[in-house]
């Protein structure tokens, strides 16, 4: 395909008026050429698929990845940014009538004929990374490892993994093709016309979207035709590509998942309203991933599950007596409502601590010195049967009625917490705190819980020496998590600089308390798969060896950590540490 002057998309409001911009824009091409149809009008159809992680990892990174299906195989096209993506006939900003000259006019393969997107090899194009596929399905879910290697394949692999890719939205289009002719009868340049659809019961049709397209040695005539095409009535520059508009009748937009603890709490809202409203997000993110976890889709989704259930959990620890008032939650619920989130933690963690030790797998056997890579197989096969008999366990719970119950409940009890405001109602006869959580604002309950983690993180890591047992360490690693759950929740209260200092200094002390928990963790766990291996006659000499260097590694890792405390401890709890947590909360009162 030759370079394309511009893009633009048919104004209108349905199909009918696109039709007739369409038929509008033909007939301003007719006052200065013949327009004769391509292959007598006949479409050449395509289908095409956009993909990304449950948690837009390529969108964050400024990445765009297309499927462009063929009758044989296919071909993925990852772009560096929305703008730049294989998306069709993509769009011009500024005014219609001279994109064709504007330097902001898009490259020669910013525009294309979707039904034939360039080859890797095509030089106008370098800003798309191209990989042919055979047999490759972009309705369903991927794996990187189901990825063949090719270039696009080792541009994201590291990014992607081990969330799978999954389609956002697919569109079917078909692509009309008009010659332009001179008064010699010559073609001297071509019009697309691409139209396309979301495939479905009740297909929802996008606007066409139109573009020119060069043919050598006539580029003058390719910008005059572009010109007659920005001024026709209802032509507009498309100001967005294909894939942003699918997305957006498909009632998505990028990014619309995401597991932090985005909430919009000010500071002068009663306190219990913001706890409901923070524990209501961190709801959502559990549900969301409900189907992702019982699909098996990713590890992923059961990790950003138990993660919303622990912050859900800590919120209660923090701030649960502020969910008081007429319509608050009854000691009894609160306590039903903790221990069944308890219950969904140990549910989870069996398979979690699995997903952990297979996610590590090739890295750990890599990292072997006097045993070989091949000797913990038979590991690896234990492991993945062990996961499997833990995930039907899992699966079970998540779909039983306490399950269904908790969410329902959960949910119900806490929209009619942040809908009312019980803060301001009389309140059922509760212990002294909870009567002042009950009439407290948000910004006081933020700066209270908030400080008071803040000095239960700092004396218990102070208590710690170099005898004290592992579990002193364990505690402590439990009460930063804490404080720094609190942070997350009040995060719009505070000033942005103020709060990423504090939280930095944080994560380099949690760091440091995660791995050498995590390693212990670890240990603890292959010493009792090992022991299970031998009683079942599972375990060769050669595995149990292995294993045993394994543990070694982590033991060496454990020790580093731990000897890496102090210095991490006295960063995060000194003197400027406590003047950061000070200015945090001295900072702005919030909106």
């Amino acid at each position: 395909m030759t370079p394309a002057q511009a893009g633009f998309i048919a104004g209108g409001h349905d199909e009918r008026g696109w039709d007739e911009t369409v038929a509008g824009a033909l007939e301003a091409l007719g006052t200065a050429f013949d327009v004769v149809p391509d292959r007598g009008g006949r479409p050449a159809a395509g289908r095409r698929t956009w993909l990304d992680t449950f948690d837009w990892r390529l969108h964050r990174a400024g990445l765009t990845l297309e499927y462009a299906g063929r009758p044989r195989g296919g071909e993925l096209l990852l772009s560096g940014s929305v703008a730049q993506s294989a998306s069709g006939i993509a769009g011009v900003g500024g005014n219609a009538a001279n994109a064709a000259n504007s330097a902001s006019a898009p490259s020669a393969a910013s525009v294309r004929n979707p039904a034939n997107p360039p080859t890797p090899a095509n030089p106008a194009d370098p800003a798309v990374i191209s990989q042919p596929l055979i047999g490759w399905q972009a309705a369903r879910p991927h794996l990187m490892c189901e990825l063949p290697d090719g270039p696009v394949a080792s541009r994201i692999g590291d990014l992607v993994a081990p969330r799978a890719l999954l389609p956002v939205v697919t569109v079917s289009n078909a692509t009309t093709t008009h010659r332009l002719l001179n008064e010699d009868g010559k073609t001297v340049a071509r019009l697309l016309i691409d139209r396309a659809s979301i495939p479905g019961p009740h297909p929802a049709p996008l606007a066409p979207r139109l573009a020119i397209t060069e043919v050598r040695g006539y580029a003058g005539d390719a910008r005059a035709a572009a010109r007659l095409l920005g001024a026709a009535p209802g032509v507009e520059p498309a100001a967005t590509s294909t894939y942003t508009e699918a997305l957006r009748a498909a009632g998505r937009r990028p990014g619309d998942y995401s597991n932090k603890v985005d909430t919009d709490i000010s500071a002068g809202r009663p306190a219990s309203q913001a706890a409901a409203t923070i524990l209501l997000r961190l709801l959502d993110t559990i549900e969301a991933n409900i189907p992702g976890v019982l699909a098996d889709t990713d590890t992923e989704f059961l990790h950003d599950l138990r993660v919303s259930v622990r912050r859900s959990r800590s919120a209660l620890k923090l701030f649960g007596d502020a969910l008081t008032g007429r319509d608050g939650l009854t000691e009894d619920e609160a306590g039903r409502f903790a221990a069944d989130l308890k219950w969904v933690g140990d549910l989870t963690t069996p398979t979690r601590d699995l997903d952990v030790h297979l996610l590590d797998f090739d890295d750990t056997a890599r990292s072997l010195s006097a045993a070989k890579p091949d000797d913990l197989e038979p590991f690896r096969v234990y492991l993945e049967q062990r996961r499997r008999r833990e995930f039907r366990t899992l699966t079970r719970g998540l779909k039983s009625a306490r399950f269904t119950g908790l969410t329902r409940d959960w949910r119900d009890r806490l929209t009619t917490i942040r809908d009312g405001n019980p803060g301001t109602r009389a309140a059922p006869a509760r212990s002294g705190r909870t009567q002042q959580a009950a009439g407290e604002t948000t910004g006081t309950l933020a700066m209270e819980r908030t400080h008071g983690a803040f000095a239960k993180t700092v004396r218990r890591g102070a208590a710690i020496t170099p005898e004290s047992p592992a579990e002193t360490l364990h505690d402590l690693r439990k009460r930063a998590k804490e404080l720094r759950y609190a942070l997350e929740f009040f995060a719009p209260l505070h000033d942005r600089a103020a709060q990423a200092k504090v939280v930095g200094e944080l994560k380099r002390l949690q760091d440091c308390l995660g791995e050498f928990q995590d390693t212990e963790v670890q240990v603890g766990e292959i010493r009792a798969l090992a022991t299970a291996m031998l009683a079942a006659g599972e375990a060769p000499a050669v595995t149990l060896l292995a294993m045993g260097e394994v543990t070694a590694g982590l033991a060496l890792r454990q020790r580093a950590a731990r000897e890496d405390f102090g210095r991490r401890f006295a960063a995060f709890a000194g003197i400027d540490g406590q003047r950061r947590i000070s200015a945090l909360l001295r900072g702005k009162p919030g909106r």
